[in-house]
């Protein structure tokens, strides 16, 4: 089933202002999954983007899908494959850092909704243009942060943006205050160490927290 870019951008606004925070996932052991998904929901953020980053990751998709409360997406979308792909596993979204027309009409076509990103005016421009209002402000910290995204609000306030990469509890406020910033993506609220080690009731404290920066 298809998905027009309006659509899509409904779609992705209204994951955006479920909560604050959506946590960004790098997961190699799919043992983790259902327990780690459990955990940031738990702690109010059940918006989960899983990146495609490690091989383990498909699986892991699959796993979290079946987490009550939770709603999966795919992060690191490159190609019509990944795409396909994320699908398969159970994907309810994809979060991609750049846009090509190729991935976008991929995912038109196959149905998902998208949170393309966009790290400069005229690729931000490209995506209002095709529809899409809401869009991934990537690489933040890198591209400028919370100052940068400012600085577009005023001529492009029909664009809502989810500020990630570099964003860490210290910095989010100032991106969540802006009125162009719907949430923000972070990593630190499922950090390695916690995850390797099992540290379920931390990682809930830390969503917890994060939940409060809204």
């Amino acid at each position: 089933m298809s998905i027009t870019p309006e659509d899509a951008s409904i779609a992705s606004e209204k994951l955006c202002r479920t909560a604050p925070v959506i946590p960004v996932l790098v997961v190699d052991d799919v043992t983790h999954a259902q327990p780690l998904a459990s955990a940031l929901v738990a702690g109010g953020l059940p918006v989960l983007e899983v990146t495609l980053r490690t091989p383990a990751a498909l699986d892991v998709i699959r796993e979290m899908a079946q987490v009550e409360g939770g709603i999966t997406g795919a992060g690191t979308i490159l190609t019509p494959r990944d795409v396909e792909r994320a699908l398969e596993a159970g994907a309810r979204f994809g979060v991609s850092p750049g846009a090509t027309p190729m991935l976008l009409d991929a995912a038109e076509e196959m149905g998902l909704p998208m949170l393309a990103g966009a790290a400069t005016a005229t690729e931000a421009m490209a995506l209002l243009e095709r529809g899409y209002r809401v869009q991934k402000f990537f690489p933040a910290e890198a591209s400028g942060g919370a100052k940068a995204l400012k600085s577009l609000a005023s001529p492009l306030p029909q664009i809502l943006f989810c500020p990630t990469g570099g964003v860490t509890p210290e910095n989010a406020p100032n991106y969540l205050s802006l009125p162009n910033t719907a949430c923000v993506g972070g990593s630190w609220v499922a950090p390695k160490d916690k995850v390797e080690g099992g540290d379920w009731a931390g990682i809930e404290a830390l969503a917890r927290e994060a939940t409060k920066l809204g």
